[in-house]
């Protein structure tokens, strides 16, 4: 039987059977580029080493198996940047030299074949299924082959909690939402809980609302009604539920 658990402050996941999985999902690199359009300014030679070191350490604590990535490793949508051609081949050699390495590609990964190492595996971006959990970016829907399942842990989303008057304003959470199965899946039944890990990259949404674009998921997007919710910090702090869920997602 696998077991979930959400890393003590960090926006990673621990996936654990006969196996233990760390998950990671939203990393970014390059995504200078992205920030400096808004005339928001970082070192662009130090994020990447920052988001090794910091998930090595994660990774020195933890002992897993291996690290599931899911989506979006690279931050260009269509193309590949002059930073993500040097950037990205040294993230996955330096975290392939401590674990195993899955890839489930996200939006922003196109023609990242081009940047994997042959010693990393590429799963399809619909996503790969540990007993009775979906993992997945989240930007495609989900098969009926995958109907099985009762919880998608998923991305893409990159929640962020605003409310101007809040010490946590613009921090990034997790979600967690239950909702019936057939929202997902038309022909079952029951309910499913979905959960939405908060980006990996800290920097990514470090602005204010009025620059925040939401992303969109055909997923939540099916959901006509959430039955319970949980908006959680990355400390474990309760800080809402499904009556303000349209905050941050």
């Amino acid at each position: 039987m696998l077991q979930t658990r959400i890393v003590p402050s960090k926006p990673v996941m621990v996936l654990e059977g006969e196996k233990k999985n760390l998950i990671v999902t939203d990393i970014h690199i390059g995504f200078e580029n992205s920030m400096a359009a808004n005339e928001i300014f970082i070192g662009k030679n130090s994020t990447i080493n920052e988001l090794i070191h910091e998930l090595s350490e994660i990774i020195d604590t933890e002992k897993p198996d291996s690290i599931i990535l899911l989506g979006d490793v690279k931050s260009s949508i269509k193309s590949i940047s002059r930073n993500e051609w040097n950037e990205v081949p040294l993230f996955f050699k330096k975290i392939k030299e401590k674990c195993d390495v899955i890839l489930i590609p996200g939006n922003h990964d196109a023609n990242i074949q081009q940047l994997v190492p042959d010693n990393i595996s590429m799963m399809s971006s619909t996503g790969m299924v540990e007993e009775n959990i979906l993992l997945t970016h989240g930007h495609t829907m989900p098969s009926e082959n995958f109907s099985h399942v009762d919880k998608i842990i998923m991305g893409h989303l990159h929640p962020v909690f605003f409310q101007e008057d809040s010490i946590i304003n613009g921090q990034r959470v997790w979600v967690s939402i239950k909702t019936e199965k057939e929202n997902i899946f038309p022909n079952k039944t029951g309910e499913i809980e979905i959960t939405i890990m908060p980006s990996f990259n800290k920097y990514f949404y470090a602005t204010h609302r009025k620059q925040y674009k939401k992303s969109i998921s055909p997923i939540i997007n099916k959901i006509k009604e959430i039955s319970k919710a949980k908006i959680i910090t990355l400390d474990g702090t309760i800080i809402g539920n499904e009556s303000n869920i349209k905050q941050v997602i």
